[in-house]
């Protein structure tokens, strides 16, 4: 049986309740970040304003006309307690399928643009990374990258950036590779990076320090909402989602670009119930039993 983490209540000014679950990134923190800011939304508590799971805490913004801090806090410690036995800890969320290219010509040509903020300006975002995780072949590194799906831990940063974490494998197996030295200045919108053990897709352009390794040909922030996935939500992903990555050759990246910009293409969504409890207890088996099919 999984251990679940002892939460920790913190104000923050006289607005704010911070809950750190655990100081670091682990799975079973942040389902329980996720299960208790669902029940907490669904509970529509008079007074609060907004909450923001993350990778290992949540934070709730509250009206303290409305609601005291401290009845806040009541409120959030029952919640707690119920969330922390692991079978409250079941979550209705989609397997999204997110194709890429990977080493593609404009990661590597942002390699070497930027290669004086980088630690190895000799290798390429994606030979970097390969290196790192000792990984000779290309195919091999890539299998590794779309073997086993990505839990959305949080969202952030820039507007839509989802925070990848993977599933069904030790954190020792688990793609892992430092940032940039210093921050890039600028990023390709849609580019796929990896920093620490998370994996991201730049929504917009604009700056970031992960390594690139690849281009996603779907977007993940639609502003004009013109494609039928985007209709609810200006953001494809949702804390809690599995997304599969899957790799694709140019034509087909090029392919699936130009279905985008006709507003045609539609994203392979599976919505599953996925039990915690049982990922916990089964392991990569219990991933592999999801995916079936898809």
């Amino acid at each position: 049986m999984f251990t679940i983490p002892e939460t920790r209540f913190h104000f923050g000014g006289d607005e704010y309740i911070f809950a750190e679950i655990s100081k670091e990134m682990r799975a079973e923190s942040n389902f329980k970040a996720l299960a208790i800011t669902k029940e907490l939304r669904s509970r529509k508590i008079p007074g609060v304003l907004d909450i923001c799971p993350a990778n290992a805490s949540y934070l709730v913004r509250f009206n303290p006309d409305i609601i005291s801090a401290f009845d806040l806090l009541d409120y959030l410690k029952e919640i707690d307690i119920i969330k922390s036995k692991p079978a409250e800890l079941n979550l209705s969320i989609r397997i999204v399928e997110i194709p890429i290219w990977y080493d593609d010509p404009v990661t590597q040509e942002y390699s070497r643009r930027f290669k004086d903020r980088h630690q190895d300006p000799s290798l390429t975002n994606f030979e970097f990374v390969m290196k790192k995780n000792g990984f000779r072949d290309k195919e091999a590194f890539i299998e590794a990258h779309t073997s086993m799906p990505y839990l959305i831990s949080m969202m952030g940063f820039i507007p839509g950036t989802a925070w990848e974490f993977q599933l069904g494998l030790p954190r020792e197996k688990m793609i892992q590779t430092p940032k940039y030295m210093s921050p890039r200045t600028d990023t390709p919108k849609q580019a796929v990076g990896l920093g620490g053990a998370f994996t991201v897709i730049y929504p917009v352009s604009g700056p970031g320090s992960y390594q690139l390794i690849g281009m996603s040909a779907v977007p993940i922030f639609q502003k004009e909402q013109q494609l039928k996935d985007f209709k609810q939500s200006l953001f494809l992903a949702r804390p809690g989602d599995l997304w599969k990555h899957c790799s694709v050759t140019e034509s087909e990246y090029r392919r699936i670009s130009q279905e985008v910009e006709q507003g045609i293409y539609r994203f392979r969504i599976k919505e599953i119930d996925f039990s915690p409890e049982e990922y916990f207890r089964k392991g990569k088996s219990y991933i592999l039993e999801l995916m079936e099919g898809f």
